[in-house]
Parts: structure tokens; C-alpha cells; sequence
């Protein structure tokens, strides 16, 4: 496509690196100033450019906007859940962009108590997100934690609900995250640095008092760690955890104890991990203890819970993953993943009843939802697949009965799941592993390589990306699109060796994976290289970065969205946040060996005089997970240096964070425009 507009270009000021006696001249270094009024007008610029370039599309995407939002029911509701004798409901209201916070006490018929109207403490706000709402034990306070910059710094309240006064106490810097002791009056919370954003402290706050008194009870001075606190759900204790990409660390203290003093459960050792939960005078211990790579549920009286005295419950599995535990009065209920698939097995702790939940296909997710209550039979589950809207489902672990609580309703009249088919298909990477993918597509599609398929993956952290169904996604499908999710190794798809087997030195692995899909894709039939697209964000936007530099000719377009491009500059500079909490997961390139094999494929550092897909890439000015100028960076080098015409756009959202706009449909404005580019490049206009 030819482009008339001029596009931008940014000066080049050599800034030279050096590490371990390699200079590396990075030419756009300048950008990292957000106060220098030349790096704001270069992204306003590119804004402009993208807004030139797409505007024969803005009245496709106001129509995108509006056909995906008309699919969400506006006037929706969560499924209530009970907790302490108040139900509690998030709702949205026609026509609003924030949720509406309530509870009512006892039964559902009871009048509406109004917690927080967000839509309220929204306006005004170019950003706003609220996060964290913790009810204290005896039901009359509320902690809540608030965002309105997209920096991820929430500034913790306390609210009154019966007087409905926000008590003056402001807390600054944090997760937005708070635990209540036994007492409603102490509250624990974690604080973040202010420089790098580590969550690296725990504070207890006494109500009435100002923040500046609070005590500091835990500092995590390891600055790969994160630290946290939470209260187990049998309510007994407070909880501090520390952790890094592979090692936990444990203190506990009994809620009802608030000025005592934390007791270290299992000291930290480097590649234990493990997590916690209290039941009936024992903790459980979810962990990859004694060489358990896929994790293992082990447990210890809480009067000595060093790992020594830890014993077996559910031994290791070799072909089992080990997701997570949930703790009920009288049952225990595991939830595994086993051949990519999600498995929820229920036991009765009396050893009478041990099951598995039924599930009969080949791309769903099932995973356990809202469990706040200790004691209750009721196990509420979620369940969706790539054609099957989300269910809500309250399961009677007695009597075997399930209830569907809700249904995700697609409005618009013209959804039929019938008419859509999903499959997973396995592709052979270059050493031999097989890749599964997930696909889903409108029935009737013939494969003969000129359908248009997006590709999507992630592949980083063990984050597995499950089959999941999206109303947003079907104006791609109804359009003829065909849509892949291929799990790539750096995700837990196929458990934990899967996770291990693209990580550190192993990291390329995700890259050839991806790329080996898209091979199999277009040799089955499935598409053509001029009708593949692929799609990541984040660490997924690094396997983007990486799949144009390694096989251009693949892809006809490519969406980035906040994407990691920048590794080595990026991994070098520890006052960013995140970046010393990320050395197990990329390695640490103050190491020779890691700096090399870093540099080998950062794609900001391989970009070289070649033709480029097609390529969308979107960053928010206030990230603080992928600073705005890697991909600010990635552009500029990009435009200097590739050699085809194709389409290269950067939308810089100036009011946003990694998680773009706020508000329930701002977001959709965003896909849209992804939408759009994608639908453009193949000539589908309406």
C-alpha cells in the first residue's frame, strides 16, 4: 500500500553503550525523556501520522466500536457472591463506563447499599481505575485503592459505610491492595518504591491515625522480590509472602494478634517455591518441593511449619500440572491442567468422595471463581470455550447437582454458537517438539489458503493462554477471519517443563515456535503469507518484535501492543520497574552469557536494512511495566532502516498505561483500531 502522507521521522543522536567490552551506538536513546518537549512532539507527530493514514477508516472503526459494544449487554450484573452476611454485586448501568459497587444484607431482596458508584469518582478523570475493595470483619469499613494516572501508584481510603464518610487517612505509593486484622481497626497494605515501582514493603496502619505514623512490619530488601500480604480464608491468618520468578518466602500472623510479630514459615531457599493455605490447625503447601516440577500439595501443623516437617498429600505427577488449591470446610478442590486442558478434581477431606468435573472438548477453560466462603458445599466455577460464551456455575460438591448462574449473553440478535467451529491442531517445530494451537472459525471455511488468519500468542512467564470465548472477536470471525492461538513454549499450556523449555538461554524457543505455527498454518491450507496476520502485547509484543526481524515474508501486518522490544538497554537498567524481579525469567546481562544471548534477539538491537510486514504498534505515555519509548524507539529505527513501503504506524495513547484506557468500553475503541488495520489490509471495508 502506497503511503501519500510523510511520514515522521526522529533526529539521531548517538549515545554510545558499553557493556562487558561491547559497544552497542543506539542513535534514539534521547527518547527516554518525557519532559523533553522534542520526545512529546515526536509521538504527537506520529499520532497525527497514524491519524492521517487510517482516517479512511475512522468511520469503520466508529462502526466496529459500536457493532462490539452492541454485542455486551450494558445494563449487566455479576453473579452475587456471599461473604459475612452481606451478598455482594458489581453491576454496570446503561449508557456508563465504570462499574457500581453494592452489597445487600442477609438475602438478595434486601435494599441496595451503594459501596462506590465509580462513574461518580470517575469524573473528571482522564484515567481512573479502583482496585482492592476489602471489607473489614465487622462489615462497617471499606478499604479501597485508587489509580488516575495508569502508573499502577494506588492511593489507598478508608471508606465508612454506615455514615458513608471517607476518613481523611491517605495512603500513597501502593498496590491498592489492604488485609483488615481481626479487630476492623489495623490494616496491613504493601508499598511500593517510588522509583521503580517494586512492591518492596509492608506497613500496618492503625484507623484514625495519619499514614506518616504507620509502622513498617516487613521490608523485602532483595530487589528481585516482590512482597505481599493477604489473609488466609480461614481468616486466622495474616499472611506476608515475598517472590521472585522462582523462589517464595512465607511469614505468618494470627489475625487476631495485629501488633505481634511475624514468624518466618519456611525460610527462602533459591528455586523453592510454594504457596499456602490454613485449614483446621495445618497449613496446605502447594510447591515444587524435592524436585516437583509440576508441583506437588503438601502439609504442616501450624506449630512447626519449617519444610522438613512438610508431608505429602497429592505426590508429583509427571504428566499432572499442579495449578492451585482452594479450601473448603469439608472439601478440597484442585485444580490441574493436564495435555494443555483444564481439570477440576474435588475430594472430601473424610477420604468418602474424590472426583473429577466433566468436560468433553478439546478448547475450553474451566477454572474456579469466587469461593469466599470457608464453609459452604457450593463450588462456583467458571466455564467458556472459543465458541461457548462464559457460564457462571454454582456446583453442589454433596449432591453432584450444578446450577448455571449466568450466562454471558451476546446481544445483537445474530450469535449462534452453532455457526462457529473451534479445533486444536498440533505443528511440528524445527526440533521436533509439537506445538498445539487453538483454532476457531466460522463453519463453512474451505482451506485453501485465502482465508485471513490472525495468530495470537504470549508466550512468557508460564502465563498459558487458554481457548477462551470473546464477543470482540467475532467481528473478525463474521468477516471470514480465521483465529489462532498457538501456545508456544514459555507459557504452562503443557505444563512446567513447557514454561522452562522457553525461558533464559531456552528463550528463542517461543520465537521459532510461533513462527514455526505460521508454516503450518499456511502449508495446511489454513491461509496464505498474504493473508497472515499475527498479534501480541507486552512480553507477547517481544515475540512480535522478534517473528518480523527472523521471518518478515510470514506476515502481511502485525499488531504490537505495549510491546518489550528494547531487552538489553532495558534489562541493563535497574531503577525501571520490574526489571531486577525479571532476571530468572530473561537472565541478568550484567552476565556476559546472558548479554550476548539477549542481544542475539532484542529486536530494537536486530532491526536491519529489510522489508517489513505491515505493522501497527501501540504504547500508553505513562507505561510503567514496557516504558512508551521502546516502541517509540522500535519505530524510529524501523523507519531508518526498512526497505518496502508497507504500512509502519505508532499510537502513543497520552493519558494511559500498559493497560490502555480506562472505563468498560474505551478499551473496545482501541481494538477497534487494531481491528480496522487488520480488515483495511485486506481490502474488507464495512
Amino acid at each position: 500500500m502506497e503511503i501519500e502522507v510523510q511520514n515522521p521521522t526522529a533526529d539521531r543522536k548517538a549515545t554510545h553503550l558499553e557493556k562487558h567490552g561491547d559497544i552497542r551506538i543506539d542513535d534514539y536513546f534521547w527518547l527516554n525523556d518525557k519532559d523533553n518537549p522534542e520526545v512529546i512532539n515526536y509521538l504527537e507527530r506520529e499520532n497525527s501520522y497514524n491519524d492521517s493514514v487510517m482516517g479512511h477508516t475512522k468511520d469503520f472503526q466508529k462502526s466496529l466500536f459500536e457493532e462490539m459494544k452492541g454485542r455486551i449487554k450494558e445494563d449487566d450484573a455479576s453473579v452475587p457472591y456471599k461473604l459475612n452476611g452481606y451478598w455482594y454485586i458489581t453491576r454496570y448501568e446503561k449508557g456508563k463506563d465504570y462499574p457500581i459497587y453494592s452489597r445487600k444484607k442477609d438475602t438478595l431482596e434486601a435494599k441496595e447499599e451503594i459501596l462506590f458508584d465509580c462513574n461518580e469518582e470517575a469524573k473528571g478523570q482522564a484515567y481512573f481505575k479502583m482496585v482492592g475493595l476489602n471489607i473489614s470483619p465487622d462489615n462497617t469499613l471499606i478499604a479501597f485503592g485508587v489509580d488516575t494516572l495508569s502508573r499502577r501508584k494506588y492511593t489507598i481510603r478508608i471508606k465508612n459505610l454506615v455514615t458513608g464518610e471517607v476518613y481523611p487517612e491517605v495512603i500513597e505509593t501502593t498496590t491498592g491492595g489492604s488485609t483488615w486484622a481481626g479487630d476492623s481497626k489495623t490494616l496491613f497494605y504493601t508499598k511500593k518504591d517510588e522509583a521503580t515501582l517494586r512492591s518492596h514493603k509492608i506497613f500496618r496502619h492503625n484507623l484514625g491515625t495519619n499514614a506518616s505514623q504507620d509502622i513498617e512490619v516487613y521490608e523485602e530488601k532483595d530487589d528481585t522480590f516482590n512482597t505481599f500480604v493477604y489473609k488466609t480464608k480461614s481468616k486466622e491468618y495474616i499472611v506476608i509472602g515475598s517472590s521472585s520468578t522462582l523462589t517464595s518466602e512465607y511469614h505468618i500472623l494470627k489475625a487476631n494478634n495485629p501488633t505481634g510479630d511475624f514468624v518466618i514459615f519456611q525460610p527462602r531457599i533459591r528455586g523453592l517455591e510454594y504457596g499456602i493455605a490454613h485449614y483446621s490447625g495445618d497449613f496446605y503447601v502447594l510447591t515444587n518441593a524435592d524436585e516437583a516440577k509440576n508441583f506437588k500439595l503438601m502439609k504442616v501443623s501450624e506449630e512447626n511449619t519449617l519444610k522438613e516437617n512438610w508431608t505429602d498429600v497429592i505426590p508429583h505427577r509427571k504428566d499432572v500440572l499442579l495449578e492451585d488449591v482452594d479450601i473448603f470446610k469439608e472439601y478440597l478442590v484442585i485444580s490441574e491442567r493436564s495435555d494443555g486442558l483444564n481439570k477440576i478434581n474435588i475430594k472430601k477431606w473424610d477420604g468418602t468422595e474424590d472426583y473429577y468435573l466433566p468436560f468433553d472438548n478439546e478448547t475450553y477453560t474451566s477454572y474456579v471463581s469466587t469461593n469466599v466462603d470457608f464453609d459452604t458445599k457450593t463450588l462456583r466455577y467458571a466455564y467458556n470455550s472459543l465458541t461457548t460464551p462464559n457460564s457462571v456455575i454454582d456446583f453442589d460438591m454433596e449432591t453432584k447437582k450444578k446450577e448455571v448462574k449466568k450466562e454471558q449473553e451476546v446481544l445483537g440478535g445474530k450469535f449462534d454458537k452453532s455457526n462457529y467451529i473451534s479445533e486444536r491442531v498440533w505443528a511440528t517445530a524445527v526440533d521436533g517438539t509439537k506445538i498445539p494451537i487453538s483454532l476457531v472459525y466460522k463453519k463453512g471455511i474451505e482451506k485453501d489458503g485465502t482465508n485471513p488468519l490472525l495468530q495470537y500468542a504470549y508466550g512468557s512467564y508460564g502465563s498459558t493462554i487458554d481457548p477462551y470465548f470473546s464477543s470482540v472477536r467475532l467481528s473478525l470471525l463474521d468477516r471470514g477471519f480465521i483465529y489462532a492461538i498457538s501456545h508456544v513454549r514459555g507459557g504452562e499450556y503443557l505444563g512446567r517443563s513447557w514454561y522452562e523449555e522457553g525461558k533464559l538461554f531456552k528463550k528463542k524457543n517461543t520465537f521459532t515456535d510461533f513462527v514455526d505455527c505460521s508454516r503450518f498454518l499456511v502449508n495446511e491450507g489454513y491461509t496464505s503469507t498474504n493473508h497472515l496476520y499475527a498479534m501480541g502485547g507486552s512480553a507477547g509484543g517481544l515475540l512480535m518484535g522478534v517473528i518480523v526481524n527472523i521471518a518478515p515474508e510470514l506476515y502481511n501486518g502485525v499488531v504490537a501492543a505495549v510491546p518489550f522490544v528494547d531487552v538489553v538497554t532495558t534489562m541493563l537498567d535497574d531503577s525501571i520497574p520490574l526489571t531486577t524481579g525479571e532476571y530468572d525469567e530473561w537472565g541478568n546481562p550484567n552476565e556476559k552469557e546472558y548479554y550476548d544471548y539477549m542481544k542475539s534477539y532484542s529486536p530494537y538491537d536486530n532491526v536491519v536494512a529489510q522489508n517489513y510486514p505491515n505493522m501497527l504498534i501501540t504504547t500508553g505515555l505513562h507505561d510503567s511495566q514496557v516504558q512508551y519509548w521502546e516502541p517509540a524507539k522500535w519505530v524510529a529505527k524501523l523507519r531508518e532502516l526498512k526497505t518496502d513501503k508497507n504500512l509502519l504506524l505508532l499510537h502513543t495513547n497520552m493519558d494511559a498505561g500498559h493497560g490502555g484506557a480506562s472505563g468498560r468500553f474505551a478499551a473496545l475503541k482501541e481494538v477497534a483500531e487494531e481491528y480496522a488495520f487488520l480488515l483495511d489490509l485486506e481490502g474488507i471495508k464495512n
